[in-house]
């Protein structure tokens, strides 16, 4: 603490802001616990400003017990409102959590890398934006993953993003902190607490509240999400508000504003319904699949951009046709490859990747896949059709 800088002093119903005049001096008149004082210039002797009408995030950040304590993300707001903008300087208007983060604007060129439409990729942007935690939804192949990796990127750059994939065995002390085994010096292992990716990511945001910070959650839906966030549930709805942790009951936690979550979700293996209301409620979802924008055609427009002919994107049309189900159809992803365009390619991809795909998810049905869903099966629909026959080369009769 040094002359000029900014302090504050707060009671139940009142918050004081002032400027600290000059060095700290010992006065035990008042007690022992009162003797380290400084001279301070309070511009809110004659007017206190009153803790119920500050912002939310002003005051979830005075609710500490009475100490010494940093609030310079709050800091330029409370100056403000006591008539000393004027000394607030360049750091604490970037830390200002009270003012809204804008995300950077989405371009067309990040929408033509995408292949994706411009107006669909604003409006997650302003979805995540507004919500701050923001799920892609959809069936296999569908570029949920990819997306979420690029819109990341451009949003918060690589440097301040993180990737972690859930999994049945994924704990919230795996996830935010909890006992982990370590090394001891005399050989032996011991356990300490130690933070996980999202208590570390939001520590760094928390050091850099002019940048967004993003975590991605990969297969989100594949863990007990209940176990997982715990008590972080609260925080996902109300940032920048402290709360108690399991493992550092001593030392309140927040998430603060500037940090982002972007998950993925399989659909086909695991129904969105079967999410729980509490986490329905604190993300938005965009589903993704392959016959509703921004993924339908997508195929046919990576092809004519890499000059590449259209039978991937017709035989993946008429499969997700006689599919007739939104959430066991193929994304086109499995085919964005110059191999799916040789016959040779097309039948392996077909045969290793897309037919077991579908051989689990209709097992029990009685159908038989090969039959129904090969490839000569639909090209021989197209024809029929009237559409251009396909060249399907030889099948091989040898497994990989």
């Amino acid at each position: 603490m040094q002359p000029g800088d900014l302090v504050v002093t707060v009671s139940p119903e009142e918050v004081h802001v002032g400027r600290v005049e000059g060095p700290a001096f010992y006065d035990d008149s008042a007690g022992l616990d009162k003797a380290r004082r400084r001279p301070v210039r309070w511009a809110t002797a004659d007017r206190p400003l009153r803790r119920a009408e500050l912002p939310q995030a002003v005051q979830a950040q005075l609710t500490r017990p009475p100490t010494v304590y940093d609030i310079s993300s709050v800091a330029a707001e409370l100056a403000e409102r006591a008539g000393l903008e004027d000394v607030v300087d360049e750091p604490l208007l970037e830390a200002d959590v009270t003012k809204p983060l804008e995300l950077p604007p989405i371009t067309e060129e990040l929408a033509k890398q995408l292949l994706v439409p411009l107006a669909w990729l604003r409006e997650t942007a302003q979805q995540l934006q507004e919500q701050r935690q923001l799920i892609f939804h959809g069936p296999p192949g569908t570029g949920k993953t990819y997306l979420a990796r690029a819109l990341a990127k451009h949003l918060a750059g690589p440097d301040r993003v993180e990737l972690v994939q859930f999994h049945p065995s994924y704990t919230y002390e795996d996830f935010f902190e909890g006992f982990r085994p370590v090394k001891a010096d005399n050989g032996a292992v011991a356990f300490e607490v130690l933070p996980g990716p999202l208590k570390l990511l939001a520590e760094r945001a928390r050091k850099d509240p002019a940048n967004p910070h993003i975590l991605i959650i990969d297969e989100i839906n594949r863990a007990n999400l209940a176990k997982v966030f715990g008590e972080l549930y609260f925080l996902l709805e109300y940032r920048e508000e402290p709360v108690t942790t399991q493992y550092s009951p001593l030392e309140p936690f927040y998430l603060p504003g500037n940090l982002f979550v972007i998950g993925t979700m399989n659909t086909a293996d695991r129904s969105i319904a079967l999410v729980d209301a509490a986490m329905r409620r604190r993300f938005a979802f965009r589903r993704l699949s392959p016959e509703k924008p921004p993924i339908d055609k997508l195929l046919d427009r990576w092809l004519r951009a890499h000059n590449l002919p259209d039978t991937p994107a017709r035989l993946l049309d008429a499969l997700n046709a006689r599919l007739g189900d939104s959430d066991r159809a193929i994304g086109p992803s499995y085919l964005m490859k110059t191999s799916a365009t040789r016959p040779e390619g097309l039948e392996l991809i077909w045969r290793t990747q897309i037919l077991p795909l579908l051989e689990d998810q209709l097992y029990g049905t009685g159908i038989d896949v090969e039959q129904e869903y090969g490839l000569p099966s639909l090209s021989d629909a197209l024809h029929a059709g009237g559409a251009t026959p396909i060249d399907l080369g030889r099948p091989s009769s040898e497994e990989p």
